[in-house]
């Protein structure tokens, strides 16, 4: 038996529950939310996919009342404001990072061994809150943004070679920021085979350019951020740690050391199993991904400071 609490059941929170019940990927999921009758009618809306889509996950909604998700195995937290067109993840900041210390307090309350995963943002400073509030092992916190900026990356891979999607192998590291994140182009492939071989310089740029402003093109076209990836990247890494299928999933984690760096969550490549980040595994980076990577570390701490300066520390 294995349980499941997704906080907040906005847009990417319900799809990131509706994706783990269709997948049965626990036994039991909770969907938890502030406002009344929120979570409850959603879940009662996957529970009626139930016999149409063959999946019976024990499905839960939930007011307020964290009591309820006792013992979950992994607590995935999306609650928070959502970006508007033209903000920023880092100007979330102030008003998410008092949500999620609310939150972070009830899951230690309710759930001490859980294993954390954080999708808020912005998500790698919100990370690095989570893991500082909770006072939980640095393995059990992490955060999703990598999984996400590297399905987008390998989408856009996709259209410049014109390669099968499930072909395309890409990677994002750094920071989960429009000006932060670094696609990987050195390590990019089709089925082993270099991109390169398979699109022009100009149109693999393109594709690096599309990632990096990924979520800002989705919330300028639809008005918010995006869902359906986001919930979808979160649902997958959880089913790596349940499963313990130790996939190698770019995340938000805490280094000590790694990379250059230390007491900083930012994405690297880690192997995700039932015991959360079980190891990060070291890239030879070019020195020009090492200098971005080092730039954007800069960038993050940046944003970390502010959560001393509003005192959230």
């Amino acid at each position: 038996m294995s349980k499941v609490t997704v906080v907040g059941a906005g847009a990417v929170g319900a799809t990131c529950a509706n994706v783990m019940a269709c997948r049965e990927v626990a036994s039991e999921v909770v969907l938890i939310d502030i406002k009344e009758g929120l979570s409850e009618g959603k879940m009662l809306d996957m529970y009626q996919c139930s016999t149409l889509m063959d999946f019976d996950t024990k499905l839960v909604g939930v007011t307020n009342d964290y009591k309820q998700t006792a013992n979950s195995d992994v607590v995935v937290i999306t609650s928070g404001i959502p970006r508007k067109p033209g903000m920023t993840r880092e100007e979330l900041i102030g008003t998410n990072a008092n949500i999620m210390k609310g939150v972070i307090e009830n899951v230690v309350k309710y759930s001490p061994r859980a294993i954390i995963i954080v999708v808020a943002n912005p998500m790698d400073t919100l990370t690095y809150l989570a893991l500082k509030a909770s006072g939980l092992p640095k393995n059990r916190i992490i955060g999703m943004g990598g999984a996400l900026d590297s399905a987008r990356f390998k989408c856009y891979l996709a259209k410049a070679t014109g390669a099968n999607i499930n072909n395309v192998d890409g990677m994002v590291i750094g920071g989960h920021g429009d000006t932060t994140m670094i696609p990987l182009l050195s390590k990019a492939s089709v089925n082993g085979v270099p991109v390169t071989q398979f699109a022009s310089k100009k149109k693999l740029e393109e594709a690096v350019a599309s990632t990096m402003v990924g979520g800002a093109t989705l919330t300028k076209l639809i008005g918010t951020s995006a869902w359906y990836a986001p919930g979808a990247a979160a649902s997958m890494m959880v089913e790596s740690i349940l499963h313990d299928q130790k996939k190698i999933v770019p995340c938000c984690c805490y280094l000590e050391g790694e990379y250059g760096q230390n007491d900083i969550c930012i994405g690297v490549p880690a192997v995700i199993g039932r015991k959360g980040i079980e190891k990060i595994v070291k890239l030879d980076l070019t020195k020009e991904e090492a200098a971005k990577f080092e730039a954007s570390a800069a960038a993050v701490r940046k944003t970390n400071q502010v959560l001393h300066e509003i005192k959230a520390l």
